[in-house]
C-alpha cells in the first residue's frame, strides 16, 4: 500500500518511472489534500508487452482530480472507463504510466465482494488486518470489539462466514478495512451484490461511520442514484480512456433518501449526461 504520512512525499510517474520528491510544505500549498492526481495516465500493454509487439491500452488519461480531508467523492461512468483502475492507482495496488499522484496518509481498500477468509471468525478476519498494521497482539481483542461495535455487529466476533449474511459480512469488510488504521477508504462497489432493502441500510451505515470516522472516502459505483445518495461530490469519468468530464457538487440535506426528490432530479440530471458520454463513444 501506498504510505506518503507522515512525511507527505509525491511521485511524479514518466513511463513508469517513480521519482519522489518532497512536496512543498502546507503553507505552500495551494490546497491541502487526502489524495491529490495532476494529469495521471494509465496504459496497459497489450499481451506480448511494448517490446513484444502488444497493442497498448490506455485506461486513464490525464486525470486530475483532489480528495479534500473528510471528503466523500463518488466516481461514476460506464464499464471499463477506469474506475477500477484509478482506485488501484490510488491504494498503490498499481502504478499510473505518468503524471503526479499524491496520498496524504494511509488508504485502505474495500472491495465488491467481502473476500473474508472462511476459516477464520469475523473477530479473526478483523483481527488480521490488525496484526499487518502493527497492531499489537495483546490489545487486538479489544480493538477488534471497537470495530465490529462501529459496525453494529458487536458480539458477532466468533461467529464464522457462512453464519453471517451478506450485508454483514459487507459489514466485516467494513470493519477490516478500518482496521488498517487508514484516512483514506477506498471502495469498489461494495454494495452492487447486495439486496436493495439491505443496501439501503449500509448506505446509512456507511455514511454513520464516515462521519465517526472523518476519513476521506472515495467510492466506485455504477448506480447513479447510490452516487447522489452517499457523496458530497460526483465525479464522472468518460468512457476508456478515463477522463474527468463532469463533476457535480452534492448539496443536499441529510438525511438523504434513494427516493428524496431532490436526489431524484440531481440523479436524472447526470444520468443524461453519462448516458450522452455513453453514446459518443459507442461506435468507437
Amino acid at each position: 500500500m501506498v504510505t506518503l504520512s507522515p512525511t507527505k512525499r509525491e511521485r511524479v510517474y514518466i513511463d513508469d518511472d517513480p521519482r519522489v520528491v518532497p512536496l512543498l510544505p502546507p503553507t505552500l500549498q495551494t490546497v491541502e489534500a487526502a489524495v491529490r492526481l495532476d494529469g495521471v495516465g494509465k496504459v496497459f500493454s497489450g499481451r506480448g508487452g511494448r517490446k513484444g509487439g502488444g497493442r497498448a491500452v490506455p485506461a486513464l488519461d490525464t486525470v486530475s482530480l483532489s480528495v479534500a480531508p473528510g471528503e466523500f467523492v463518488c466516481l461514476l461512468g460506464a464499464s471499463g472507463c477506469g474506475k477500477s483502475t484509478l482506485l488501484n492507482l490510488i491504494s498503490g495496488l498499481d502504478q499510473p504510466t505518468s503524471g503526479t499522484l499524491t496520498v496524504a496518509g494511509r488508504p485502505a481498500l474495500m472491495f465488491q465482494e467481502a473476500a473474508l477468509f472462511p476459516w477464520l471468525t469475523a473477530g479473526q478476519n478483523v483481527s488480521l488486518a490488525l496484526k499487518y498494521a502493527g497492531v499489537a497482539k495483546a490489545d487486538r481483542r479489544a480493538r477488534v470489539e471497537q470495530l465490529l461495535e462501529l459496525v453494529r455487529l458487536g458480539g458477532t466476533a466468533d461467529r464464522r462466514v457462512h453464519e453471517l449474511s451478506g450485508g454483514q459480512r459487507q459489514r466485516v469488510s467494513l470493519a477490516r478495512a478500518l482496521a488498517q488504521d487508514g484516512t483514506v477508504l477506498l471502495m469498489d462497489e461494495p454494495f452492487a451484490a447486495l439486496d436493495a432493502i439491505t443496501r439501503d441500510v449500509m448506505h446509512d451505515e456507511l455514511t454513520r461511520v464516515w462521519k465517526e470516522t472523518g476519513n476521506s472516502v472515495v467510492f466506485v459505483t455504477h448506480n447513479v442514484r447510490e452516487a447522489v445518495r452517499l457523496g458530497q461530490r460526483v465525479v464522472l469519468l468518460s468512457s476508456r480512456p478515463g477522463r474527468v468530464v463532469g463533476e457535480w457538487q452534492v448539496a443536499i440535506p441529510g438525511p438523504r433518501t434513494i427516493e428524496h426528490p431532490e436526489v431524484s432530479a440531481l440523479a436524472a440530471e447526470i444520468t443524461v449526461r453519462l448516458r450522452e458520454e455513453i453514446a459518443s463513444h459507442a461506435g468507437a
